[in-house]
C-alpha cells in the first residue's frame, strides 16, 4: 500500500497545472465515449443538521491502464469560522484486476484541483473566439482561488479579477492573497453582488448556498458563467440560459438548481451538452443575447485522474510517500479448508 500525505501530493502537484488539465480533459472524453463506470454519489447526512455532509463518489476510469477507486470528502462548513478548511478528503485506488486496494492519498488538493481545473477546461472550451481578459469570482474560499490559478494557465490573457463575497474581509484577505501570488493581475473587490456578476463576461460561482439566491440578470449579455456550487441560481435563471453540465444524471438530484429546473418543467430538455460532448467535437448554439451556463456535480472519474497523476509519479519517485508492504493480508488462500471447514488464510494465521 502506498499511503500519501497532504505533503506528499502538494509535492507532485505544484507546478503541474498543465498535467492535470489534460488528465481532466481525457476523462471527460472517456466519461462522453462511455468508458467509465460512474454510480451516485451517496451522501452521509447528520439528524437535525442541514449543512455538514460526507459524500462518496466511487468510480472507474478505463483509460488504457483502468483506475479504480473512491473519494471520501466531507464538507463542514462551520470549520471556517474555526481556522480550519471546510472541505477534507481521502481517494482511495483499487487493482482494477484485483480489486485491492493499492494507494491511499490525502485528497483535499486533489479535489480542489479537479474542481478547478474543470472550471477550466470549460471556459477554454467556450469562450469562442475572444480572448477572455477579467473574471468575476463570488464566493472568496480555497476553490475560487484554484479557479483563478487555472484560469491563468487555460486561458493566458487574465488581467483583471473581480472579487465579491458577503463577508467583507474575507474578500479582502483574498485579494491580498491574489496579490501575492500573481502581482500582475488587477485585483478588485466589489461591494455588491449585482456589480460583481456585471464586471466581466466570465463568472464563476463558488459558494457554500445551499438554495437558489440570485438569477442571471445582472450578468452580461452572452457571459459564460461556471456554476461550481450549483445551488447560486435560480431555476428561472437556469432556464433562460443555454445550460452545460457533465452528466444530466448526476447534476440533476440533490436539490442542485438544476433539479429545482428539471421539476418545474418535467424534463432535462433544458440541458444542451455535456462539456465530453463539447470537447469531442459536438457544437452548441449559443446565442450572444443568452448566459451559458456551466454546472459540473464534479464527477468520480477526476478524482481519479488526477489522483492516478499522483500516484504514478510518486511511484518514480522512491522517497515521496510511505509504503506499507504488509498492509494486506499476503497469506494461504482464501479458500474454505474441506477438511475442518477452516478459511485457509485463518488456518495460515495459526500455524503462526
Amino acid at each position: 500500500m502506498l499511503i500519501l500525505g497532504a505533503a506528499d501530493v502538494r509535492r507532485i502537484l505544484e507546478g503541474r497545472e498543465q498535467d492535470v488539465l489534460a488528465a481532466v480533459r481525457r476523462a471527460y472524453v472517456l466519461h462522453s465515449e462511455g468508458r467509465s463506470s460512474l454510480p451516485h454519489s451517496t451522501f452521509l447526512r447528520f439528524p437535525d443538521d442541514e449543512r455538514n455532509r460526507i459524500i462518496a463518489l466511487p468510480a472507474y476510469l478505463g483509460q488504457d491502464e483502468p483506475v479504480t477507486g473512491m473519494k471520501w470528502i466531507s464538507s463542514f462548513p462551520a470549520n471556517v469560522g474555526q481556522g480550519i478548511e471546510r472541505a477534507s478528503a481521502v481517494v482511495v485506488l483499487n487493482c482494477s484486476r484485483t480489486g485491492r486496494p493499492e494507494a491511499l492519498l490525502e485528497a483535499s488538493m486533489i479535489s480542489a484541483w479537479r474542481t478547478a481545473a474543470s472550471a477550466a477546461v470549460a471556459a477554454e472550451a467556450l469562450r469562442g473566439q475572444d480572448a477572455v481578459a477579467g473574471v468575476s469570482l463570488i464566493g472568496c474560499g480555497v476553490i475560487n482561488f484554484e479557479v483563478l490559478r487555472f484560469l491563468r494557465s487555460a486561458l493566458g490573457s487574465l488581467q483583471t479579477v473581480t472579487l465579491f463575497d458577503i463577508d467583507l474581509a474575507r474578500a479582502e484577505a483574498f485579494a491580498t492573497r491574489c496579490a501575492a501570488a500573481w502581482p500582475e493581475l488587477r485585483v478588485e473587490v466589489a461591494d455588491r453582488l449585482e456589480t460583481g456578476l456585471g464586471a466581466h463576461p466570465l463568472v464563476c460561482l463558488a459558494t457554500t448556498a445551499a438554495q437558489p439566491y440570485v438569477g442571471t440578470e445582472h450578468c452580461r449579455p452572452g457571459a459564460l458563467v461556471l456554476h461550481l456550487s450549483l445551488r447560486d441560481l435560480t431555476p428561472e435563471s437556469i432556464l433562460s440560459g443555454v445550460n452545460l453540465t457533465d452528466d444530466p444524471d448526476h447534476v440533476c438530484r440533490a436539490a442542485t438548481s438544476l433539479h429545482l429546473a428539471e421539476g418545474m418543467t418535467g424534463n432535462r430538455n433544458f440541458i444542451e451538452a455535456t462539456l465530453g460532448d463539447v470537447l469531442r467535437g459536438a457544437p452548441v448554439s449559443r446565442p450572444a443575447d443568452r448566459i451559458t451556463i456551466f454546472s459540473p456535480f464534479g464527477l468520480g472519474v477526476l478524482d481519479l485522474a488526477v489522483a492516478d497523476f499522483v500516484r504514478s509519479e510518486a511511484m518514480r519517485q522512491e522517497e515521496v510517500g510511505t509504503r506499507l508492504p504488509a498492509f494486506l493480508h499476503h497469506g494461504g488462500s482464501d479458500q474454505v479448508d474441506a477438511e475442518n471447514g477452516t478459511v485457509g488464510y485463518e488456518k495460515e494465521l495459526n500455524r503462526r
